[in-house]
């Protein structure tokens, strides 16, 4: 049996909260973002998704690192004039890897410790204050635990779910320019799983699987921006999901299953 079009009107809001601060290690993010909630006039609702940069994160988890403290090792004076890049910047690149996966000039993919495959092991100097020699910023600790913690601070009183998503923009291997991803997500499904679920025509879904995490970090990035926008926590509302939660650990795909390296 063929399933009806829907007639209901399906709405998705985007807010940047303003007056998010620049972030200092050790500042408290529950405490920032409740300050910009108030500052916006409004309140956490049941359902609703925060998206917080990856930087500040890493700048609350105070993950800086300064490249005059690095001694490049053998293979990263190699490898970083292989690439054309710092050999210090190089060298923290392979501490903060699992493997490298592709070179060539100007561009070093790895296997990031967290399972992600990305550039430069996700580490850069946008958006970081500098005074003087050169300071680079790690992608944050143990993500998906840090989301479940904010999740926690800032759930109560609402009287339903909430989610919270780390956003941080990867490059794609077939497409130019980066998106936003999840690499950190808690109290939503992170990956849903649509198999066995009817489409149109009433045929089950045989193998869909939504990166829902990563979708909804993708459209945050069109608020909070690359440059000097300075809107690093969206409050997503109106999203339908699974009640099941997940973490965005979900959303790597097993090595046994991945078909490309």
């Amino acid at each position: 049996m063929d399933a009806s079009p829907s007639n209901t009107t399906k709405r998705l809001t985007l807010l940047a909260l303003p007056c998010v601060p620049l972030v200092q290690p050790g500042d408290d993010l529950a405490g920032l973002i409740r300050s910009a909630l108030d500052a916006s006039g409004e309140t956490l609702q049941a359902g609703d998704v925060l998206v917080l940069a990856q930087k500040i994160v890493s700048k609350a988890q105070n993950r800086y690192i300064r490249l005059a403290s690095v001694t490049p090792s053998d293979r990263a004076m190699e490898l970083a004039e292989q690439v054309g890049k710092d050999p210090r910047l190089v060298e923290l690149v392979l501490r903060e890897s699992n493997s490298v996966l592709r070179y060539s000039r100007d561009v070093l993919i790895v296997e990031h410790k967290l399972g992600f495959v990305m550039a430069n092991a996700g580490i850069d100097m946008s958006n970081v204050a500098q005074d003087g020699d050169g300071i680079v910023l790690l992608l944050p600790e143990n993500p998906d635990a840090y989301c479940e913690s904010l999740r926690q601070a800032l759930a109560s009183g609402i009287g339903g779910a909430l989610g919270v998503i780390i956003n941080d923009s990867h490059g794609r291997a077939w497409r130019n320019g980066t998106v936003g991803v999840a690499i950190g997500s808690a109290g939503i499904p992170a990956l849903d799983d649509r198999r066995g679920d009817p489409d149109l025509f009433g045929r089950a879904l045989m193998v869909t699987e939504v990166a829902h995490a990563d979708e909804i970090a993708a459209a945050a990035s069109l608020l909070m921006g690359q440059a000097a926008e300075g809107t690093p926590v969206v409050l997503v509302r109106g999203l339908h999901h699974a009640k099941r939660a997940g973490k965005a650990s979900d959303l790597i795909r097993p090595r046994h299953k991945d078909l490309f390296r």
